[in-house]
């Protein structure tokens, strides 16, 4: 057990209760920006990593906390779930709270990974590159996976989906938050023609030390680029400080296995104060269950110890 996480506050869906699908950082990219640090697996290989029967048992035991969505998203990349069509329909049985899908849409150019995705109620995948060379810079995708390839399969999933599909571009300083290749991006979105285009960039540690982030002023100026005007989403402060989301030490834990946290994420994604959340990190990083990275942006992350915490699905 332990596929399910959350409801978490999230920037865009409300409540959000996530549903992990694949193993840690099993994905069709190796991004620099990525929070989760360096793909370990890296396949275009569909299979059902995890037991369908738990995930939806499992899922029965949470429902009852009324997200605001279901999200199926997380560690990796989602559609590598051959299951995830099944999955869809299970869900959709069980209950009126829409699904959400996050994921990098790379997958799309497939036919079957389109069809499996059409009980979705939205589809959130990104774009965060314009042309081959920023690509592969940017993304470092699975040799088999090309910048055509890739943006045809998000042209034809908006074409042929039903249900709400936006569009999350992350803009990287250096790299393409310059006019050239904000332009480049802007003009792959107008072919793709979602329903909404989002914009983010690096708030917390990424996989490689030069990835940059974007401050908000020249977001707003990328944002102007896309017609209609992009939504600017990074940065997101919004706290949902309900009675519910109490937390534990162990309930820290497993909001810092999912990506590396500040003390204000902990805070706000649990709904407690500060000053209970450094209570926890700091017994944690006693018994040395995680550990305090270099501080980006003059905040303070904590991450699991390397080699401390191996999923145990």
């Amino acid at each position: 057990m332990g596929y399910i996480f959350g409801p978490v506050p999230s920037r865009r869906l409300g409540r959000s209760l996530g549903i992990d699908l694949v193993p840690l950082k099993t994905c069709t990219y190796d991004c620099i920006y990525c929070q989760l640090g360096r793909t370990t697996c890296k396949t275009l290989q569909r299979k059902k990593w995890f037991s369908l029967d738990e995930i939806v048992e499992e899922l029965r035991e949470k429902i009852s906390s009324s997200p605001d969505y279901i999200t199926l998203a997380g560690s990796g990349e989602p559609t590598l779930y051959s299951r995830i069509g099944e999955l869809i329909e299970k869900i959709r049985s069980m209950t009126d709270i829409p699904v959400a899908v996050l994921t990098n849409g790379s997958l799309f150019w497939q036919k079957d990974v389109r069809r499996e995705l059409m009980g979705a109620n939205l589809v959130i995948p990104s774009l965060d590159a314009g042309n081959p060379v920023m690509f592969q810079a940017v993304n470092r995708p699975h040799r088999d996976i090309s910048f055509e390839q890739m943006l045809e399969g998000l042209i034809a999933m908006k074409y042929e989906f039903r249900g709400l599909y936006w569009l999350e571009v992350f803009f990287l300083g250096g790299y393409t938050a310059i006019p050239g290749e904000g332009q480049a991006i802007a003009r792959c979105a107008r072919l793709i023609k979602p329903d909404l285009v989002q914009l983010n960039t690096v708030t917390r540690p990424p996989s490689e030390d030069y990835a940059a982030g974007v401050c908000r002023t020249h977001l707003e100026k990328l944002a102007g680029l896309f017609v209609p005007r992009a939504a600017v989403i990074a940065d997101y402060r919004d706290i949902h400080g309900k009675a519910e989301f109490t937390a534990t030490r162990d309930t820290v834990l497993e909001m810092i296995k999912r990506r590396p946290c500040s003390i204000e994420d902990i805070a706000g994604g649990l709904g407690i104060h500060p000053n209970e959340a450094a209570k926890h990190v700091g017994e944690l990083l006693a018994i040395g269950r995680i550990e305090q990275l270099l501080p980006v942006g003059g905040k303070s992350f904590f991450r699991i110890s390397p080699g401390r915490e191996s999923p145990t699905r």
